[in-house]
């Protein structure tokens, strides 16, 4: 059944939406995020021509809401497939797919994430928390309502560069454009809509979450490789001790623990294991987490 020519930008972002319902949500924000930037360039760029006349133009040029659609799922097939690392060989043995994970790229992007969250979560936890106290502290004075529109524009900046720090080390597709708002909407409008989106308060709660969560992965984190890092080193540390070799590179001798040898390739083979397991944990919650991060910060489909 043919779409009816849409006659006005809404009419258009509408049927576009509808065309992209089942795909990612992150593409559909940057789908309506592009399309209603052409749309309004061209018509502010023709200030003579009727909206309706315009869009009937365009559709034969940037194309009906349906082509374009179509356009992007193609196009996001080809980026995907050009920005994924390459896939990691098949390993059907119980081994090879326990110590295939350091091929992984992403194992070791979600263990940089979980060093990163700490940091990263302080930032969002102290501009929420922040912004939050003095929009509700100067909600009875004139600057307090400037003030909690900047505060919320702040939120939507920070959520796009989390999405893109999710995307790139966690591999989650995120929304590469700002969050799509009807520009033709009256200012006011606009404005009551940034406070009524429920994505607003999510992100807030997904930025307040960062806190605890970037503690929780920076312990992990450090805990698993300080354990398995320091079981290697002993092993190294111990093993030179017994060639005689400790007093020029460590000052550490063997425990009396260590008096057999056999304890040397033990702890090392424990430090080594450790760091795959610490990848495994790494990857499993890098994946948690980018599920976490597209639903708490992405726009869904619906209106």
């Amino acid at each position: 059944m043919n779409t009816p020519t849409p006659k006005t930008i809404p009419e258009y972002l509408d049927q576009l939406r509808d065309a992209l319902r089942s795909a990612d949500p992150a593409l559909l924000q940057d789908a309506l995020y592009d399309a209603e930037e052409y749309l309004r360039s061209e018509l502010a760029e023709n200030p003579g021509t009727d909206e309706a006349t315009l869009l009937a133009t365009i559709a034969t040029s940037y194309g009906a809401p349906e082509e374009v659609a179509a356009i992007y799922r193609d196009t996001e097939v080809r980026v995907s497939k050009a920005l994924s690392p390459p896939p990691a060989k098949a390993r059907r043995s119980i081994a090879g797919q326990f110590f295939g994970v350091a091929t992984d790229s992403r194992a070791w992007m979600a263990l940089f994430y979980m060093l990163l969250s700490l940091a990263t979560g302080i930032v969002y936890f102290t501009v929420v928390t922040t912004g939050l106290s003095l929009s509700l502290g100067l909600a009875i004075l004139v600057i307090g309502i400037p003030f909690a529109i900047l505060f919320v524009g702040i939120v939507r900046l920070l959520a796009l560069v989390e999405g893109r720090m999710v995307e790139v080390m966690l591999g989650e597709r995120m929304p590469r454009r700002p969050l799509y708002a009807e520009r033709g909407l009256p200012l006011l409008t606009r404005i009551g809509r940034m406070f009524t989106d429920p994505r607003t308060w999510s992100t807030m709660l997904y930025m307040l979450l960062m806190l605890p969560l970037g503690v929780v992965y920076f312990s992990l984190a450090v805990t698993g490789l300080s354990l398995s890092l320091g079981l290697i080193a002993s092993a190294a540390a111990a093993a030179m001790g017994r060639l005689g070799l400790a007093e020029f590179h460590l000052h550490l001798h063997p425990a009396p623990m260590w008096d057999s040898v056999l304890w040397i390739p033990v702890l090392f083979a424990v430090g080594v294991l450790g760091l795959f397991v610490m990848l495994h944990l790494a990857r499993g919650i890098g994946q948690l987490h980018g599920a976490l991060a597209k639903n708490l910060l992405v726009k869904t489909a619906q209106h």
